[in-house]
């Protein structure tokens, strides 16, 4: 609904794709956590996260979509990430083969398959018992199941040069995700929609306000707290008003109008 409304302002068709990409001023927004609104990354817990890990990239907010989980948090991922991020801490990995699969992560599993991965390359899981574990994973709150892929896993690692430590680590976070953990797609597709949801609040803030309103109910903010918002960043939101609203939201010659959507007891 918000391209919608940037369409009418710029007068020719415009789509999710024809949004700029990378553009600083957006990045800036989202790592003083000013998103209200932005799909998914606008919860306290996504807010408290913004400006410690400070997106600066796409794959940032891949990764921010993904780390505030129950599996990243459960499994002990969060902290280590944040430091290394930092360079409060140094980037180290056992060996080059979970280099490769962590590397991308600075040394730290964040989506589902890199909890998986080390299975296979540390400890010489095949695919299907690489599989198999992933569906222990996903039940072992329910049904149990884990035992076994311990011993396997722990055994793997210790052949093969591993330590105890690491392989320890590891399986601490294979029972974190089974508090659900992303896999590296969902989060890429969800940060496409955070990304252009966050552009079209910092480029377009009257486009978004007007959509949001027209999308209620939804997310984590009452109508008045999007009004609210909108005003402060110099959005003016002008009342219903029998003569001139449309039962939605509209663009009134930068401003937005109040639809009579907004007057209770009309819906």
């Amino acid at each position: 609904r918000a391209l919608k409304f940037v369409e009418q302002r710029r007068g020719e068709p415009f789509s999710m794709e024809k949004v700029p990409r990378e553009d600083p001023a957006v990045y800036e927004m989202i790592g003083r956590a000013d998103t209200v609104g932005v799909f998914q990354i606008e919860s306290r817990a996504q807010m408290s996260m913004l400006p410690r890990l400070k997106p600066e990239t796409f794959y940032d907010l891949v990764i921010e979509v993904a780390i505030v989980r129950p599996g990243p948090i459960q499994g002990g991922m969060v902290h280590p990430y944040l430091r290394r991020r930092q360079k409060l801490e140094p980037v180290t990995y056992p060996s080059p083969e979970v280099e490769k699969v962590l590397e991308r992560t600075l040394g730290v599993p964040i989506f589902q398959e890199q909890v998986m991965q080390p299975a296979m390359v540390a400890a010489g899981f095949t695919p299907g018992e690489a599989d198999q574990l992933r569906r222990a994973m996903a039940a072992w709150k329910r049904k149990g199941g884990l035992e076994p892929f311990e011993a396997k896993l722990k055994a793997g690692m210790h052949e093969r040069g591993y330590t105890p430590e690491f392989a320890d680590r590891i399986y601490r976070q294979i029972l974190g995700f089974g508090d659900y953990g992303f896999p590296e797609s969902h989060s890429a597709s969800f940060a496409l929609l955070v990304y252009s949801s966050a552009w079209l609040k910092c480029r377009h803030p009257e486009a978004f306000v007007a959509a949001m309103l027209n999308s209620q109910p939804m997310g984590f903010y009452a109508p008045s707290q999007l009004v609210q918002d909108a005003r402060r960043h110099g959005v003016e939101v002008r009342r219903a008003d029998a003569l001139l609203s449309d039962w939605d939201c509209t663009l009134e010659n930068g401003a937005v109008r109040l639809g009579l959507r907004m007057v209770s007891g009309l819906a």
